[in-house]
């Protein structure tokens, strides 16, 4: 199974850091966020992943080169300046993603989640992880039926992580180059009755302001000190 990593996002809540440096290489705990997730790949035994780029992706490729340093090969997919959204980037990825299930991972989260479990889930269509509703965002996504995603309903509510296991067939009908963000697939696979999703507990922290960056750096740095 493949890996992609999305890092394409320019990351406007993080200004100014991200004026002049990408937001998956910005760091916490002495790491940038992105090799948390190639340590924690190249762990879970993956060994090929797709990275795709655009707000000053030619210094993700310089920082991570082709991966070897983790055990991994990497492979870039570069798009436009403003990016293509997840379903666009992920489409235009998919020559180099081939014809089997992969994990798509944010590259601008912090998780636990054991990626090993990615395996296990390759007979789904599209299977989301989901984690209780942060600070900010209290109204959350979707709700779960079991382990069928659905619209968000009563106080049942969860977000999703930004973690989820895709068939390439998901995204088949969309041409290269779209830009189109997933939720519009998502909705259509909840309709459907198709979308399923679980619950992850363990510690997930979306890196979308620069004080929850700097939150995260003092933990990793006392959890590893």
């Amino acid at each position: 199974m493949k890996a992609f990593i999305l890092a394409a996002g320019r990351g406007e809540r993080m200004r100014p850091l991200t004026d002049h440096t990408p937001k998956p290489l910005l760091v916490a705990g002495g790491k940038p966020l992105i090799v948390w997730h190639l340590e924690r790949l190249a762990a879970a035994g993956f060994r090929d992943i797709v990275i795709n780029h655009a707000h000053l992706g030619a210094q993700i490729e310089q920082a991570l080169g082709d991966g070897s340093r983790w055990g991994l090969r990497i492979q870039y997919s570069p798009e436009p300046p403003g990016a293509l959204e997840t379903a666009g980037g992920i489409a235009t990825a998919l020559p180099l993603l081939g014809d089997q299930p992969f994990l798509v991972v944010n590259g601008d989260i912090y998780c636990d989640w054991d990626f090993k479990r990615a395996r296990t889930l390759s007979e789904k269509t599209a299977h989301l992880v989901m984690v209780a509703n942060p600070a900010h965002h209290a109204g959350g996504d979707f709700s779960l039926d079991g382990e069928r995603v659905v619209y968000a309903h009563g106080e049942q509510t969860l977000t999703y992580a930004g973690i989820s296991v895709f068939s390439p067939s998901f995204f088949a009908n969309i041409q290269a180059g779209t830009i189109m963000k997933l939720r519009p697939l998502l909705d259509a696979a909840i309709a459907a009755g198709t979308l399923t999703g679980e619950r992850f507990t363990g510690r997930w922290v979306d890196v979308g302001t620069p004080q929850r960056l700097a939150e995260l750096d003092t933990e990793l740095k006392e959890i590893h000190v």
